[in-house]
């Protein structure tokens, strides 16, 4: 057997022994200074990543590092109190292994969150960006020998994140009075923030919002035949005009997340009800 599909098994396998074999389908990712979102879960296991073989250990501030098993809206959830990243010093199949091992487990929806920086002059700190398309500049985390048990080689990426996700979304938004913008994110590898030449770039073609995350775990579940829905919490407005006294600072970042973090819970607990 691969030794990666191994670790990922033996993963699974470790979780499922911790669940009692239940069979979530819906997984959730929380990003940075979204973890207080795991309260709208009616908690019935957490468990820390440092005890799952062969996880990575989560440092980036605003990231929990559990793994929590629950309920959100009555449907059972895993949901990934943090994330690892690329600039963490972690290889790409570390970044994504978590989302492998939600595959291995049966998880067939995955919702995905971040903190961005607003490119849009439009947006506004602390707006919802619904994410309906990505561009990347990190590496892809499907180079290498392909893991023929979890997807084809070339998977298409015309439609990465599900139409019907989106607009069930929306409606929930608009329902429930919530402010939602809609756009394109692009991804960094980080840690440094863009420059301002940077920013006006990635606006130029095409992109709303700026983070350093997410893509690589979308990229892998596509890959793994998930349906993929992904929202952004805009954290600052990056910097377009080379101003001193503009600047991106990281403990900003996790304040806005944190204050929009119930307009977020509210969005997905409704969501997941609707799936």
């Amino acid at each position: 057997m691969d030794e990666r599909v191994r670790k990922i098994h033996e993963a699974a396998a470790f979780i499922r022994e911790q669940i009692g074999g239940s069979k979530p389908e819906i997984g959730l990712e929380l990003g940075s200074g979204l973890g207080k979102v795991a309260s709208a879960v009616t908690i019935d296991t957490i468990v820390p990543y440092t005890e799952i073989p062969h996880f990575a250990r989560a440092t980036a501030p605003g990231h929990e590092g559990n793994l929590v098993f629950g309920t959100i809206a009555g449907r059972q959830v895993f949901v990934l109190q943090g994330r690892f990243h690329y600039y963490e010093g972690y290889s790409m199949e570390q970044v994504t292994f978590p989302v492998r091992v939600l595959a291995a487990l049966g998880v067939k929806t995955l919702l995905v969150t971040n903190a961005a920086g607003g490119l849009n002059r439009s947006y506004a700190t602390g707006d919802l960006m619904i994410i309906r398309d990505h561009i990347s500049r990190m590496p892809n985390p499907l180079t290498g020998p392909n893991m023929d048990e979890f997807g084809e080689r070339f998977i298409d990426m015309t439609v990465t994140y599900d139409p019907d996700l989106i607009k069930q979304a929306e409606r929930i938004a608009d329902h429930e009075m919530i402010k939602l913008q809609k756009g394109i994110y692009l991804a960094n590898p980080g840690p440094s923030f863009e420059t301002p030449a940077e920013s006006r770039f990635y606006l130029t073609i095409g992109a709303d919002a700026v983070g350093m995350s997410t893509v690589p775990e979308v990229i892998v579940a596509r890959h793994c035949g998930m349906r993929v829905f992904g929202v952004s919490v805009i954290s600052n407005l990056s910097n377009l005009d080379n101003d001193n006294n503009v600047a991106s600072v990281g403990d900003d970042v996790l304040q806005a997340a944190d204050a929009a973090a119930e307009k977020m819970q509210t969005l997905l607990t409704h969501l997941i009800a609707a799936i």
